[in-house]
């Protein structure tokens, strides 16, 4: 009997084959990726999922030839076609990147050059490759601008990475990486930090991309949500060790190793969440009064009548000693904007009350009295932290700030601060903040803000970019402080899971209007407003038979215009209460 014969079209389109990740070298090396291989096909999918640190995005930098100069491939073979790209010339590479295999990498605003147009940064692309030129190159930009569904092409290409949203931009970088129609598309974290209907429906693109292009995707996660809605093979690593290599459908119904096992256990999953006793008949401590948040728009002509940006229009609520209130919504609904109203960090109109004082229009050694009971942690721990600081020093400032104790008693505090949020004081005294995993660094911010003893805590999405098991411990440690302090948090965050899991009570907002509110079990629990089910339906599970309906997310939900004539006031939203304590926005 003749063996099979391997027709072109079932070679692999890339195989990866025992690579092999080191830097330094002598008694300091250390290896980061250990004996890696898999092969991708045609229009396959395949997902590497693992934890920060576990080797992926390396393994990713190796194909594309961007490793950086410190590392080292000291075994192992990338075999793309009849070429081992380990061993390709840099003229080479160059030609090859982008043309044959691209690249959407994990932060769009890093990788996007912010003194450049979207428009010119994408022409570079063209040009580099020689696609087109002239008229025939903006034809083909615009095209694949529509084909990634970014609105208002001519408007977005003018623009630059800056003014454009989180999801907008992630969808430019795959336009750019699919401007050459490449046969390999590798996804680096494409939706980390995304809200779930953006995340939809940026996955929902990427294998609309896939079917139309025959793309093979390799992709990058720690989401075992997006493992089971994406993948047809999945490579699990951990700490550069490959764990498991096994069908999608292996594993999730019977996965070998010990530690994916642990992955899929710590995913948060709705509807899982233990009892939580209400707060509502405890002291209030935070009140907030028709919130309203304007910027003022730049005039394009000279006699143009003045405009502003709405960000918050008309929201109230009330916070309690030891609550929890959850703000959930979709990018640009103006939760941060809320968060930082209630630190007084920007104009606002409306009342808000700090444990009864109104801090609208405080300044200096009054807002600085507040500030003592309302702290803040901010989405992104390593921007939070000033990288020229060590972090006794980072942890230390408030209490400096506010004159409290000497020297030695402001590190004895920080040490202790360091201790109750789970680090090592002795060995983090003297580091500084890029020494430290993403984890880690939220948990000096957090330590930074309990130093005052505050009584409230606004926490910005203290959680949304890091893994599932670091999230777990950071939502841990956020329970136990709260128990231990009678700390009340305002908690903003677009993962319905970890809302369900922390908060007592939930707020839906959507173009910065609050549409349902009410306690956890009431709005996640038996939603009723149209939007706030369409959120519960983005929500991704960790489980092949519960994949969300992407037809019914990519239906965009018709938002209102956010500018207004200078001195526009909407009609207060009116409110049905089909329960006690639960409210539902109606239909104007």
């Amino acid at each position: 009997m003749s063996a099979p014969v391997t027709t072109e079209r079932d070679k692999p389109l890339l195989s990866v084959e025992k690579l092999s990740i080191e830097f330094g070298q002598g008694p300091n090396r250390k290896r980061v990726v250990d004996d890696l291989s898999f092969s991708l096909g045609r229009s396959q999918t395949l997902c590497i999922a693992g934890e920060s640190g576990s080797g992926k995005s390396l393994s990713a930098l190796a194909i594309m030839g961007l490793l950086p100069k410190l590392a080292r491939t000291p075994s192992g073979a990338i075999i793309y076609g009849d070429n081992d790209l380990l061993s390709l010339p840099d003229k080479q590479m160059q030609r090859l990147r982008g043309r044959e295999i691209g690249m959407i990498f994990q932060e769009p605003m890093t990788s996007l050059n912010p003194t450049m147009r979207i428009g010119s940064q994408m022409m570079e692309t063209v040009k580099r490759h020689r696609i087109a030129r002239g008229d025939k190159a903006w034809r083909h930009i615009k095209a694949m601008m529509d084909a990634v569904k970014i609105p208002k092409v001519d408007e977005r290409l003018s623009q630059y990475p800056h003014e454009l949203s989180g999801g907008l931009r992630q969808r430019v970088m795959i336009a750019m990486a699919m401007l050459c129609s490449p046969k390999v598309l590798i996804a680096d974290e494409p939706t980390t930090a995304l809200d779930v209907t953006i995340q939809a429906q940026i996955l929902e693109l990427i294998r609309e991309l896939q079917r139309e292009y025959g793309t093979a995707v390799l992709m990058i996660t720690h989401d075992m949500g997006v493992v089971a809605e994406m993948a047809d093979n999945v490579v699990v690593m951990n700490r550069g060790i490959v764990e498991e290599t096994a069908p999608v459908e292996k594993i999730f119904t019977a996965p070998n190793a010990a530690y994916t096992r642990k992955l899929l256990a710590a995913v948060p999953r709705l509807g899982t969440a233990q009892p939580i006793e209400a707060k509502s008949s405890r002291p209030v401590v935070l009140e907030v009064e028709n919130l309203r948040v304007h910027y003022p728009v730049r005039r394009k002509k000279l006699f143009e009548p003045p405009r502003e940006v709405v960000a918050v229009d008309n929201i109230s609520f009330e916070l309690h000693q030891g609550e929890t209130l959850g703000i959930v919504g979709e990018s640009g609904c103006g939760k941060s904007t809320t968060g930082r109203a209630l630190m007084n960090m920007l104009d606002f109109d409306g009342r808000v009350r700090v444990l009864g004082t109104d801090i609208h229009g405080l300044r200096g050694e009054r807002l600085r009295q507040v500030r003592q009971d309302i702290q803040m942690i901010f989405q992104d721990p390593y921007a939070a932290l000033n990288p020229r600081k060590n972090i006794e020093e980072l942890v230390g400032e408030p209490l400096l700030i506010h004159g409290r104790g000497n020297t030695e008693q402001r590190r004895e505090m920080v040490a202790q601060l360091l201790r109750q949020v789970g680090l090592p004081e002795a060995d983090a005294l003297t580091r500084y903040p890029h020494q430290f995993s993403g984890g880690q660094r939220q948990r000096i911010c957090i330590a930074r803000a309990l130093a005052l003893k505050p009584k409230i805590i606004v926490s910005d999405e203290p959680v949304s970019a890091l893994d599932v098991s670091v999230q777990a411990q950071v939502l841990e440690l956020l329970e136990s402080l709260q128990q231990e302090h009678d700390l009340s948090y305002i908690f903003i965050s677009h993962d319905m899971a970890v809302v369900e899991r922390l908060c007592h009570r939930v707020a839906v907002m959507f173009a910065g209007r609050i549409l349902e509110m009410g306690s956890r079990e009431q709005v996640l629990g038996n939603p009723r407003h149209p939007y706030t089910q369409r959120l519960l339906s983005a929500v991704p599970i960790p489980a092949l038979d519960s994949k969300r309906d992407f037809a019914s997310l990519l239906e965009q939900l018709e938002t209102p215009d956010p500018i207004k004539p200078k001195g526009h006031s909407a009609p207060p939203l009116r409110y049905a209460q089909p329960e006690e304590g639960h409210f539902v926005a109606l239909e104007a």
